[in-house]
């Protein structure tokens, strides 16, 4: 029996499963209520698609659209794109402006456009708009739903407006309301407790805090990072070119997204692109995926090879060189390794760029240096010690220090080369790290070894 990932909610799991395969959609859709987000999960993993858009065609709209929301990119997509469009628009009208776009993002632009069509014309136009900005910046992440007033409006007009409009306001998850003029350009924020306070027949132009901070439309994702690290506020204003209020992004949002990018950066590194991977996905798709990567390294590990080969008779002059090998490899990928991370983090942070390189290799050459002379030293005496010879010491301990030298220097430049010409650094500097370490570790070793074979 398949069990979930929290036990004292495996009957009910089991009972919801058991229901919507035998059709009874409508009774396990009672059961999600008792389920959190992790079973929910486990439960849509293991449903065919039939029986997935079935069991959410059965809930209410905004109970489907939390229940979507609470599942992870990959498979909220999964789910929205196997619902007939008319279905899948009355559960993404549910969801905040900012979380619709980002879930029709990860569909097929024809899909998005069936399921734009049964929107409002507003609805569906405020989505393309938020669909053409970049899912990092602040016009991605920011949300449309923002409490807006004329300059020419009295206190007293906001609060009537506030009341009439509580069934609406009351799902935007927002701490502010915003002063703007005719044109739509911000003038000022008003705090609530300000509002509270102050007289009915003041203007709100007299109450707001006039020139507040905010990002622009195409503002990074590391400059609201550094934006949110100056500021202690939960949210800020978005505006256009004009100086238009657009939407307001929110702290929350950023650092999510900042976790999101690191998350697609360390699956890159591993090996898995293309986005998450799920085992309920597709067998073709998830072998394709991995196969993009693996059929690149394996064609690198031929070059790499290659070196061994030119060097075989020193090999077997001295066989016990074939033990250091891949520690030197090892040891040498694992510092090149910290350098790209290094650089990758950077470039994200905008902190560095690809003109930088020199810059970028003198600082990895200090380090490599340093750490070198420490691990080939500890290499070399404990091969020397074991052999009882210090010239194998002096070999592969020389070979370490200066192979992870070269690692560094490379394993800094590398991401910069990469997006100078445009190219997914995460993708491939590991790849290109490898193989070079590799071959230099594999051709350091075996040519110092050459040059002193008798006394090996």
């Amino acid at each position: 029996m398949l069990e979930s990932d929290e036990g004292d909610n495996d009957g009910t799991v089991e009972r919801a499963l058991e229901l919507a395969e035998s059709g009874k959609t409508a009774e396990a859709a009672e059961l999600l209520d008792e389920l959190g987000p992790n079973d929910r999960a486990w439960l849509f993993a293991h449903m065919d698609a039939e029986t997935r858009s079935s069991l959410v065609g059965a809930l209410p709209a905004r109970v489907a659209a939390e229940f979507v929301h609470g599942l992870g990119e990959e498979q909220a997509a999964g789910v929205i794109e196997d619902l007939e469009p008319e279905e899948a628009a009355r559960i993404v009208l549910e969801l905040e402006s900012a979380e619709r776009a980002d879930l029709l993002a990860m569909l097929d632009t024809d899909d998005t456009e069936r399921i734009l069509t049964f929107l409002q014309p507003d609805q569906a136009s405020e989505t393309r708009t938020l669909l053409a900005y970049p899912a990092d910046t602040a016009g991605g992440l920011m949300v449309t739903e923002v409490l807006r007033f004329q300059s020419g409006v009295t206190v007293r007009d906001v609060l009537d407006d506030l009341r009439e409009g509580a069934d609406t306001y009351g799902d935007y998850n927002v701490q502010y309301a915003y002063v703007v003029d005719a044109d739509g350009a911000l003038l000022g924020v008003l705090r609530q407790r300000d509002l509270l306070f102050a007289q009915p027949a003041q203007q709100v132009t007299d109450v707001m805090i006039p020139g507040p901070a905010f990002v622009r439309v195409d503002a990074t994702l590391s400059s609201m990072h550094e934006f949110f690290d100056e500021h202690g506020f939960v949210g800020a204003p978005v505006l256009d070119a004009d100086d238009r209020l657009v939407g307001v992004v929110r702290r929350f949002a950023v650092e999510e997204a900042m976790r999101r990018q690191m998350n697609r950066l360390y699956q890159r590194l591993s090996g898995i692109i293309g986005g998450d991977e799920l085992r309920s996905m597709p067998l073709r798709e998830r072998a394709v995926r991995r196969l993009s990567w693996l059929s690149t390294n394996i064609v690198l590990n031929i070059l790499a090879a290659s070196i061994i080969a030119a060097h075989q008779d020193t090999l077997q002059a001295a066989i016990v060189l074939a033990v250091f090998l891949p520690m030197i490899s090892d040891m040498s990928g694992c510092s090149g390794n910290q350098a790209v991370a290094v650089s990758l983090r950077e470039l994200t942070l905008g902190v560095v760029r690809p003109r930088e390189i020199g810059r970028v290799i003198v600082k990895e050459l200090s380090v490599g240096i340093v750490n070198g002379m420490v691990l080939g030293t500890l290499l070399g005496v404990a091969a020397g010690l074991w052999k009882s010879n210090p010239w194998l010491g002096i070999v592969v301990g020389g070979a370490l220090a200066v192979n992870t030298v070269i690692a560094v220097a490379i394993g800094g430049a590398i991401p910069l080369i990469l997006r100078r010409f445009r190219l997914d650094p995460a993708l491939a500097s590991g790849p290109l790290l490898t193989t070079v370490t590799d071959m230099c570790g594999f051709m350091l070793v075996l040519t110092l070894a050459s040059s002193v074979i008798e006394r090996l």
